[in-house]
């Protein structure tokens, strides 16, 4: 797959990754999920960027997920599946990892892989006529430990049984109200209402959204709370020390709009 399927836009501190496939249902191969990976990677490390928006070229679909017709060269056996699991699983820790709010803006087929990855952002937008599923079993495999983990964080054990045993393809509607997406928006409005949600998410303070995230991350991970360290314990008090708080409390005050320093 050429790089160029993998595209970056960075606008107004606002990253856009494309998924460019059109003609495919913009499908990822290993090479993509690889370039995928490093992407982000580098969107990490760029302190301009305040937010993540994924979306696939064209409105007919967000992915289908893996490229299905590579999988004689790349997916053929046990061996072969541990190394594409490996660039597969690292381009969704990746996102999932990141710091800065993320989004994925849904239009079409989100399908597998592609489904999946929508997973590990922290808000989906989809629109009316989306269609969502992983039939994986339909192709005879099964997906991963670190996939049924986000499947499961987000719709629960019931709703992941129903979707992955079944192998059906969901409506819009039907992926709402289980929880697999966030908003349904028009076909004519979802793009300005993401990248007006993006805009008003990157001007609140940087270090709530990375707080946020943590904790989030933590409380599903031990649920109880009961062995957290005392590091983790404080961690959500630190904040209060921060130069981001004293700008927030006293743009407050003076009613005033904060400039967050992200510090």
């Amino acid at each position: 797959m050429s790089t160029k399927n993998i595209k970056l836009s960075i606008e107004n501190n606002i990253a856009t990754i494309y998924f460019n496939r059109p003609d495919q249902h913009n499908v990822i191969n290993y090479d993509g999920w690889l370039k995928l990976k490093n992407t982000v990677e580098k969107i990490q490390i760029n302190k301009d960027i305040k937010v993540l928006i994924l979306r696939g070229e064209g409105n007919k679909s967000f992915s289908a997920g893996a490229d299905i017709k590579e999988f004689s060269l790349s997916r053929n056996n046990s061996n072969q599946a541990k190394k594409y699991s490996k660039a597969f699983d690292g381009s969704m820790d990746a996102i999932e990892k990141l710091q800065i709010p993320t989004i994925s803006m849904i239009q079409g087929f989100c399908i597998g892989g592609g489904c999946e990855l929508s997973t590990a952002t922290d808000i989906r937008i989809a629109t009316e006529n989306s269609k969502f599923g992983v039939p994986v079993a339909k192709l005879g495999i099964s997906i991963g430990y670190r996939e049924m983990r986000r499947l499961i964080n987000l719709i629960g054990p019931g709703n992941t049984s129903y979707i992955l045993l079944s192998g059906k393809i969901l409506d819009a509607k039907e992926a709402l109200n289980m929880g697999l997406i966030t908003l349904i928006k028009n076909s004519s409005e979802i793009e300005q209402f993401t990248y007006n949600l993006a805009k008003n998410i990157s001007e609140l303070a940087p270090l709530s959204h990375i707080q946020h995230k943590e904790i989030l991350k933590k409380v599903l991970k031990d649920p109880s709370l009961e062995n957290l360290t005392d590091n983790e314990r404080n961690f959500p008090f630190e904040i209060f020390d921060s130069h981001d708080f004293n700008i927030g409390r006293k743009a407050f005050i003076n009613k005033k709009a904060p400039k967050f320093k992200g510090n």
